[in-house]
């Protein structure tokens, strides 16, 4: 089995730092990767992001990147998506007209409305509470901790096969996605404080 090695994925359109720094809080030596041929070098793979699907989308197939990572998943290598990484992970958006993700899990994304919010401000900014099946990404964490959201966009309902994690702003969203080793967070653990950190160390023990 190979040694763990840990990749955060840089395709310009986060702030790597953050995650970079959390990792080494629990002491996870992670590195960035920017180019295709790298991404298989690594047991498991973290796919930060901010901003529009679309050029997200775009900057992922035209790199070769979003390529590599889904053969690296085929491969065995664990991945997790953060914030957009999250939304990215699955079949498509209408964020700026429609556009595919990786396609490794089943569900679309689209932006919250006036109805579901009920009248709050979108986006979604600040912690809320996030209620989690028994799953290896929530172990140890307590049912409803809060963790830290910042989107206008949703995963809209995943496949059956699929876990989820739920949190509520006016009404449930999906907070967190997982399928084998596949899991996906919209809020950012990296600023979620404790718990945020625990969940990255859950991450970290994947695989092994």
């Amino acid at each position: 089995m190979l040694a763990q090695r840990f990749g955060i994925v840089d395709i310009g359109m986060g702030n790597l730092f953050s995650v970079v720094s959390a990792m080494e809080q629990i002491g996870v030596e992670a590195t960035t990767v920017n180019s295709a041929d790298q991404i298989g070098s690594y047991t498991h793979l973290i796919l930060p992001g901010v901003g529009s699907f679309r050029e997200a989308s775009l900057r992922l197939d035209s790199t070769g990147i979003g390529e590599a990572i889904r053969g690296s998943v085929r491969d065995g290598a664990c991945l997790l998506g953060i914030c957009l990484g999250m939304q990215l992970l699955g079949s498509s958006s209408t964020e700026d007209g429609v556009s595919r993700g990786l396609g490794l899990i089943d569900f679309e994304v689209d932006r919250f409305d006036s109805v579901e919010v009920g009248g709050a401000p979108v986006p979604h900014v600040g912690f809320s509470r996030v209620s989690a099946e028994p799953v290896v990404l929530f172990e140890g964490i307590p049912n409803r901790s809060p963790f830290y959201f910042v989107h206008s966009y949703r995963v809209a309902e995943v496949t059956e096969s699929s876990w989820c994690a739920h949190a509520e702003y006016g009404s449930r969203f999906i907070a967190a996605v997982g399928l084998e080793r596949v899991v996906g967070a919209q809020f950012h653990p990296e600023k979620s404080q404790g718990q945020g950190l625990r969940l990255l160390r859950n991450f970290a023990m994947m695989g092994r």
